[in-house]
C-alpha cells in the first residue's frame, strides 16, 4: 500500500533533476566565501526581493532566530501573532537567543492589522521592555494557510516606521502567497528590514533557508550564524537544489492549491468534520466535532496508509506538496 504523507510539505523528497543539479554543482568553503552556488542562490534572493544581501542558512527557525538576534536587543520586545511560528514551532529561541519577550496580538487565522501594532506599542517608560520589532508570517501556518495584504503589511510598515520598530518577514511559504496575490516581490521586500526565505517547503528542496536583507544586517547576520552553529562549507550542493526549485518549482505550486481547495470540500462533508479552515493555499485544518478523538482519527487514517498532524486539540492539518498528485488525491478519497 502506497503511504500518502500529508503531514507537511517538507516531506518532499528531490526530484531526479533536481538531485543532478545537486550532483552537479560547483561548490566551495562558504565559510571563507567561496561557495559560488550559495553566492548565486543568495544574490538571486536577494535581486527578487529588492534587498542588499543573502544569507543561507540550515533551517528556516535558524534564518528567523538570527533576524531576531540582529533586530533587537537583550530587554527588548516584539509583537506578533499568538499563533505565529517563531512562538509556538521555535523551542522558546527568541527569548533563550536574543533575551527578548513576545507581545503576542490575537489577530484573524494569523494576520493583525496597523492598528493592533499601534495599540501594542510599549510606552517610553522603565518599567516596560521596549518594543523593537514587528514579526509577520506570510503565508500563517495555524491560519490555514492565509495570505496577508500586501495594503496592510505597508500600513503596518509605515506604523514601523514612525515608532522606530524594525519589520522582520517569515517567509516560510512566501511564495504560496504570491502565486495567489500576484504582488510585486520588490515592493513587498521594501517593507521589511529582514526576510526569511524557505527553501524546503513548497519549493521542495530538501533544505535550507535564505535571510535577506541589508549589506550591514547581513554581516551581522553572518557573525551571529557562526555562534549558533550554522555555518557550513561546501553547502553549494542544497543551494543548487534551491536554485532548482526557483527555476522549476514556483509555477506549480498552484497545482497544490487546487488539490488543497479539493481536499477542503471533500473534507468538509464528511460527519466528523465541524468545521474546515481553509484559506486558499496549500494548507487545510479540521475542526472536529467534540465527540471525536483526533489521534483516533488519525491512528485509523494511519492503518489506511494516510498521514496527517494533530493540530492542538479536536484540530488535524493536512498539507499538499510536491510530492502529492492528483492519483494521490483518488486514491485517498478512495481510502477514507
Amino acid at each position: 500500500m502506497t503511504l500518502i504523507d500529508l503531514r507537511s510539505d517538507t516531506v518532499t523528497r528531490p526530484t531526479p533533476a533536481m538531485l543532478e543539479a545537486m550532483l552537479s554543482a560547483q561548490v566551495g568553503d562558504d565559510v571563507f566565501g567561496e561557495d559560488p552556488t550559495v553566492i548565486r542562490l543568495e544574490n538571486r534572493l536577494a535581486e527578487y526581493f529588492g534587498k542588499e544581501a543573502g544569507l543561507f542558512c540550515p533551517s528556516g527557525t535558524m534564518a528567523n532566530q538570527i533576524a531576531i538576534k540582529i533586530n533587537t536587543q537583550p530587554g527588548d520586545q516584539l509583537i506578533c501573532d499568538q499563533s505565529s511560528h517563531i512562538y509556538h514551532y521555535e523551542g522558546g529561541g527568541a527569548a533563550f537567543n536574543s533575551g527578548v519577550s513576545l507581545r503576542m496580538i490575537a489577530g484573524d487565522h494569523g494576520r493583525f492589522t496597523a492598528e493592533d501594532v499601534l495599540q501594542n506599542i510599549n510606552a517610553n517608560d522603565i518599567h516596560f521592555p521596549k518594543t523593537a520589532l514587528v514579526c509577520i508570517e506570510n503565508t500563517s501556518n495555524k491560519g490555514g494557510g492565509s495570505i496577508w495584504s500586501i495594503d496592510e503589511i505597508k500600513r503596518i510598515a509605515q506604523t514601523a516606521t514612525l515608532n522606530q520598530l524594525r519589520m522582520h518577514l517569515d517567509g516560510a511559504r512566501i511564495f504560496h502567497a504570491l502565486t495567489e496575490t500576484k504582488d510585486d516581490p520588490l515592493i513587498l521586500g521594501k517593507y521589511f528590514n529582514t526576510l526569511s526565505i524557505c527553501l524546503s517547503k513548497g519549493l521542495g528542496a530538501p533544505a535550507g533557508s535564505v535571510l535577506l536583507g541589508s549589506q550591514e544586517s547581513i554581516q551581522r547576520a553572518k557573525r551571529v550564524r557562526k555562534i549558533f552553529g550554522g555555518a557550513m562549507r561546501q553547502i553549494g550542493y542544497l543551494a543548487a537544489a534551491g536554485l532548482y526549485a526557483l527555476d522549476h518549482h514556483i509555477d506549480r505550486l498552484s497545482d497544490d492549491h487546487r488539490r488543497a481547495e479539493q481536499l477542503a470540500h471533500w473534507l468538509g462533508h464528511k460527519p466528523y468534520v465541524k468545521e474546515i479552515v481553509y484559506a486558499g493555499t496549500n494548507i487545510v485544518i479540521l475542526k472536529l466535532n467534540p465527540e471525536i478523538n483526533e489521534e483516533q482519527l488519525l491512528l485509523q487514517w494511519k492503518e489506511k496508509g494516510i498521514l496527517a498532524v494533530p493540530f492542538g486539540k479536536g484540530h488535524i492539518r493536512l498539507v499538499t506538496h510536491l510530492d502529492f498528485n492528483d492519483q494521490d488525491m483518488k486514491e485517498l478519497q478512495r481510502r477514507i
